[in-house]
């Protein structure tokens, strides 16, 4: 029988063949072997990290915007006309007509409307330009160690 198939290897890589012993009946007891192996972690201290700095600056930037400004034209329409009742404002187109009254002394009393407020809404367009300010942020990483002898000194980036 042919011992050396699997002979096992010792650390330093030879491989070492040892004998069968005969057994009683005739047959032959090969022993068998088998390695394990562990593996651990740990944290080894390398003196070595890295250095983030961030600065902000502002640059100025111009914004351009369109926008709307409502004012209001208000014109005393003379009216000098008698009612019987309280008429309601009303629109005319764009404009509101809001009618002012007075009370008259009469044997009876009767509404005259005795003006008008003609209320246009003007609209007038410009363009409005202002410079404000806006941050930006510059981030710079840098490698250093703690000056160890066996640490190797980072390369400098370019």
């Amino acid at each position: 029988m042919n011992q050396d198939l699997n002979p096992p290897i010792d650390r330093t890589g030879t491989a070492t063949v040892s004998a069968a012993q005969p057994q009683p009946g005739g047959t032959v007891t090969v022993p068998i072997s088998q390695e394990e192996v562990a593996i651990t972690t740990r944290v080894v201290d390398t003196g070595r990290g890295v250095r983030v700095s961030k600065t902000v600056t502002e640059q100025p930037e111009e914004i351009r915007e369109v926008l709307w400004q409502d004012s209001m034209d208000v014109r005393r329409v003379p009216v000098d006309k008698v009612v019987a009742q309280a008429p309601p404002s009303r629109y005319e187109g764009d404009t509101l007509v809001v009618p002012v009254l007075e009370e008259i002394l009469v044997v009876e009393k009767r509404y005259r409307i005795k003006e008008e407020l003609h209320i246009t809404r003007v609209r007038k367009q410009h363009e409005h330009r202002e410079t404000v300010p806006l941050r930006v942020e510059e981030v710079r990483v840098e490698a250093f160690d703690d000056g160890r002898p066996d640490s190797p000194r980072p390369q400098p980036k370019e």
